[in-house]
Formats: structure tokens, C-alpha cells, sequence
């Protein structure tokens, strides 16, 4: 078992790569909030446009819970469009956090680097 020395180089170039890492992960996550956005706002006015439609049609005796139902479903694309960009959203997220994980036990291992060849 061979122990891999760490070096004060070692971790500057972690945390280069972990910042460009950032700076990608926050465009996507832009990219991803930017879709979700748009996607939520053409989900909600085709919904308003099904429940006014619903709601005109005069002949049949609809319940307020039918009339929800029946425009979700007349906007059935749109609103699978949202939830997938909605979890494009959470994932990008995800990865963001990690990255700032990453980032934070980088510095702490070169913190730890640096306290040690002090020492030595």
C-alpha cells in the first residue's frame, strides 16, 4: 500500500480545476433556472387558457376539481416539460454543491499540507 504525497501544487491545481468546474456548473445552472423559468411561465398560461376554456363550455356541470383536471391534462406537455426542467434545476444545483464540497476539502487539505511541512 503506497501512501501518494500531497504538495502544496497539488492542491493549487485541485482548486484551479475546481474553479473552473464552478464557473461551468453555475452557467448550466443558469442555462437550466433560465429554461425551468420559461417553460413554468407557457406551463401556467396554457393552464389558465384550459381552465377558461373548461369554464366556458356551458352544457356539461363540471366540479372545480374536474375542471383542474381536465386542463392539467390539456396541458400534459407542458407540464412534463417543467418537471424535467425543474430537475435539470435540482441537479445542477446538486453538482454545485458538490463542487463547493470538493472546493472546501481542498482548502482544508492544504491547510493541513502546509501545517505539516511547517512541522517538519
Amino acid at each position: 500500500m503506497s501512501e501518494t504525497i500531497v504538495t502544496p501544487q497539488m492542491i493549487e491545481k485541485r482548486l484551479k480545476d475546481l474553479s473552473k468546474e464552478v464557473d461551468s456548473s453555475h452557467r448550466d445552472l443558469a442555462d437550466a433556472e433560465k429554461f425551468y423559468y420559461e417553460t413554468k411561465a407557457q406551463y401556467e398560461l396554457a393552464l389558465a387558457h384550459a381552465r377558461l376554456s373548461v369554464a366556458t363550455n356551458k352544457e356539461a356541470k363540471y366540479t372545480v376539481s374536474d375542471k383542474a383536471d381536465l386542463a392539467l391534462i390539456s396541458t400534459e406537455k407542458l407540464h412534463l416539460q417543467m418537471a424535467t426542467a425543474e430537475a435539470v434545476v435540482r441537479a445542477a444545483r446538486a453538482n454545485s454543491n458538490r463542487i463547493r464540497t470538493q472546493v472546501d476539502i481542498a482548502r482544508s487539505i492544504g491547510t493541513s499540507v502546509r501545517t505539516s511541512m511547517e512541522i517538519a
